[in-house]
C-alpha cells in the first residue's frame, strides 16, 4: 500500500540521517489522499513556509495590494506543489490599479526582495484607465487573468519580447495562440496620462516601457512565474490554482512546460 511506502521511505531517510521536512511529508501524504479520491491541498504543506515569504515581500513592497500578493503566492505554491519547477522570479500585475499607477511588481524569490516596479499596459477592450473586462478569446483585445509561465525571449515586431504560456484553462491558456507576450511599447508612457487620462493600451499584451523592457524580460524569461490579478468573481471562484485543485493542476502541468 502506498501509505506504507511513505512510512518506509521516511524511515529510510531517518536511518540515513536525511530528515525529511514536515512540508515534504505532507506533500507525499497529499498525493496518497488524492489518489484515494479525497481532496487535499498540497499548498497546505507549505503553509508554514509561505508566511515568512509573504511577510518579506510585503515588507519589500508595502504598497502592493495584500490580496493580490497572497493570491499570487498561493497560485504559485499550488503549481510547485503539484509538479511545476520552482522559479527564481515572480511578477505580479495588479489590474485593480489604474494604468497610470506602477502596477507591475517583479520579485526575486531567492533574495526575497523587490527587483522592479513599473507601469504595464492592459488590453484595448479591457477598459480605459481601469481594466474591468478580461478574456481568453482570440481577437478579444482584452487582458487575461491568472498564473502564467514565462518561456523564451525573441526578436519580433516589437523588438526584444517574451513569450509565455497561460496555465489556467478558460482564463489564460490561449495566451500563446493569442500572441500575448511581454514587449516594449512607446505608448506605455506617463505623459500619455496628461493628454488622455491613461497610458496607451495594447491588444491584450502586458506591454512595458521601452526603458525597462530589457530588464523586465531578462528577469522573467525561461520559466519564471507571472500572475495577473483582479477581483473577478468568476475567476476567483473557478481558478484551479487559487482554490488549489491538486488533480486538475497536476494534469494541466503534465501537458504544459510547467
Amino acid at each position: 500500500m502506498q501509505t506504507n511506502q511513505i512510512g518506509r521511505d521516511a524511515a529510510n531517510e531517518h536511518h540515513r540521517g536525511n530528515f525529511p521536512s514536515s512540508a515534504s511529508l505532507l506533500r507525499r501524504l497529499c498525493l496518497v489522499i488524492t489518489g484515494l479520491g479525497v481532496m487535499c491541498s498540497p499548498a497546505l504543506a507549505d503553509k508554514g513556509n509561505s508566511q515568512p515569504l509573504y511577510n518579506s515581500l510585503t515588507h519589500a513592497a508595502p504598497e502592493l495590494n495584500p490580496q493580490a500578493l497572497k493570491s499570487a503566492l498561493s497560485a504559485m505554491q499550488c503549481a510547485v506543489a503539484n509538479g511545476a519547477r520552482p522559479a527564481r522570479h515572480l511578477a505580479v500585475i495588479d489590474y485593480s490599479q489604474p494604468s497610470t499607477a506602477r502596477r507591475l511588481w517583479i520579485f526575486d524569490l531567492r533574495q526575497k526582495k523587490l527587483v522592479l516596479r513599473d507601469l504595464v499596459a492592459h488590453g484595448q477592450k479591457s477598459g480605459e484607465n481601469f481594466a474591468t473586462q478580461f478574456s481568453n478569446r482570440l481577437g478579444s483585445f482584452q487582458s487575461s487573468l491568472g498564473l502564467f509561465r514565462t518561456q523564451e525571449s525573441y526578436q519580433g515586431a516589437h523588438g526584444y519580447s517574451l513569450r509565455m504560456d497561460g496555465l489556467e484553462p478558460g482564463f489564460n491558456d490561449l495566451a500563446r495562440d493569442r500572441a500575448i507576450v511581454i514587449h516594449a511599447a512607446d505608448y506605455v508612457n506617463p505623459l500619455w496620462s496628461v493628454r488622455q487620462g491613461r497610458i496607451g493600451r495594447s491588444l491584450g499584451c502586458p506591454a512595458v516601457r521601452p526603458q525597462v523592457a530589457r530588464k523586465v524580460i531578462d528577469k522573467l524569461k525561461d520559466g519564471q512565474f507571472m500572475f495577473s490579478w483582479y477581483p473577478d468573481p468568476s475567476w476567483l471562484k473557478r481558478s484551479a490554482y487559487l482554490n488549489c485543485q491538486p488533480q486538475q493542476v497536476a494534469s494541466i502541468l503534465a501537458t504544459s512546460d510547467g
